[in-house]
């Protein structure tokens, strides 16, 4: 069966939705309650106005070292999403605002057998994912679990509509079902995912002087803009999504992580600039361009550590991002392309000037109204011409804060897909000292073949640097 048959097909028979009222759990247990209702914050309003434009569904993955029950599975999962309060969405999308109204989880799992070629069918899988809509309603459902069972352990895939949830958030969430499926006597502190969303305009007003120094600098943000390349659409109006998964194995991640403290550079930065020297020659026209000679690239940042502690742990998202730009001549060296750009991305961090990205997306959002569709997916790569972004977590860290014990012989990977801000994603993910790369990419901006290239070219700048020390 094809994997476009498998993924339309009625669920299999271990695979069905949970029943409304499960016999472990009483009715009243599981009750509706009247919930206070959130308001969306900004980055999520900017994330529901895309979604209508097209699918903007993450993808995580964890493997998990033991054989597949689906209907244990199926079980924990119903209880992790109410145990934490994530079940009764409720959206109303003309005040901007949601609430989680509890009751019985709807779990929707399906399940796929994962044949000879588990690797490919997890690629054509999260792929097939991020172009799936997720169905706007009063009462949505914006989480989607699949699981491949590869006989004796099974990947978990947890897709989630964007703007519910940040990523390190998910990772805690999924996390807890890998462990109970995993380690089921592990007996854990209960999970605290806030569903209240973290506001920006507490931070702002919190911090005038941030707010003053990203004013006062923006006009030369302006000016550095009129200076990027422009990315080449097909037909920007087509948002489809491809993907590709690569892995960094321990020796290429520790040579990478040596040569970032060496030349006093952050591994985003490092990164950062393989990801530059590596698109340079997808965009060699712009060296006879009279005047958008640059390539620029964005960092996706999230703000939680701008926040107030009690909102820290808040599910959702809470993101701004920033701008590095270079002509990157060539013949120049990874040492110096990369030091380059740590010196924009630290001054853009210290002064916090990522609340331009913040601006930008205020003044899409007041002519979004105005704007017909081919505009609205027009509007970025006219004005925020940048060829991809890096989005970084460090699943090492966040997993350091529970026992160690508990993730032993998991493994995790995600996959970020574009928007229209962006038209490649690349995620970069930390774990067990090791990287995981998931590039997302518009078919209409980047062929399969270009991004495969793209992605042998940063696996050779790892494999020029100087080994690192044995992890």
């Amino acid at each position: 069966m094809a994997i476009d048959d498998l993924l339309t097909a009625r669920p299999l028979p271990g695979a069905a939705a949970l029943s409304r009222q499960p016999p472990s759990r009483p009715d009243t247990a599981l009750a509706a309650v009247a919930a206070p209702w959130s308001h969306f914050n900004f980055f999520q309003r900017m994330m529901l106005r895309w979604r209508d434009l097209h699918p903007y569904n993450p993808v995580h993955v964890v493997r998990v070292p033991v054989a597949l029950d689906a209907e244990r599975l199926r079980a924990a999962i119903a209880t992790c999403l109410e145990s934490t309060g994530l079940t009764g969405l409720a959206v109303d999308r003309a005040r901007w605002r949601y609430r989680y109204e509890g009751g019985p989880a709807q779990v929707d799992l399906s399940v796929l057998p994962g044949g000879d070629d588990v690797p490919g069918l997890l690629a054509r899988t999260i792929e097939s994912e991020f172009n799936r809509p997720f169905e706007p309603a009063a009462h949505e459902q914006p989480f989607r679990f699949i699981a491949i069972d590869e006989g004796g352990s099974f990947h978990l895939l947890l897709v989630y509509d964007h703007y519910v949830a940040g990523g390190d958030s998910i990772v805690r969430l999924l996390t807890r079902l890998a462990c109970a499926m995993a380690r089921p006597e592990h007996n854990a502190p209960p999970l605290r995912l806030g569903s209240a969303s973290a506001g920006y305009r507490r931070t702002l007003l919190s911090h005038p002087g941030w707010v003053l120094r990203s004013l006062l600098d923006l006009p030369r943000t302006v000016a550095d803009a009129r200076r990027a390349w422009r990315v080449p659409h097909a037909r920007v109006e087509d948002g489809s999504n491809a993907y590709l998964g690569v892995q960094l194995d321990a020796a290429r991640t520790a040579a990478l992580r040596a040569a970032a403290r060496a030349w006093g550079v952050t591994s985003n930065d490092l990164l950062t600039a393989c990801l530059m020297r590596a698109l340079s020659p997808l965009a060699a026209r712009r060296r006879g361009a009279p005047r958008r000679q640059h390539l620029a690239l964005a960092s996706i940042l999230n703000m939680r550590r701008d926040q107030r502690p009690d909102a820290r742990d808040a599910l959702p998202p809470f993101l701004a991002a920033f701008r590095v730009s270079h002509a990157v001549p060539e013949g120049i060296g990874l040492q110096q392309l990369a030091q380059a750009v740590q010196q924009q991305s630290s001054r853009i961090k210290r002064n916090r000037l990522y609340l331009h990205s913040l601006l930008g997306l205020g003044l899409s959002a007041l002519l979004w109204p105005w704007l017909s569709p081919l505009q609205r997916q027009s509007f970025y790569p006219k004005h925020f011409a940048v060829w991809a972004g890096i989005t970084s977590l460090d699943v090492d860290l966040l997993w350091s804060e529970s026992e160690r014990a508990a993730t032993a012989g998991l493994d995790y990977l995600r996959a970020v897909p574009t928007g229209p801000l962006c038209p490649l994603v690349l995620a970069v993910t930390r774990v067990h000292d090791q990287l995981r790369l998931g590039f997302a990419f518009r078919t209409s901006a980047f062929s399969r073949e270009a991004v495969e290239s793209l992605a042998a070219a940063m696996l050779r700048q790892a494999d020029e640097l100087p080994a690192g020390p044995t992890p």
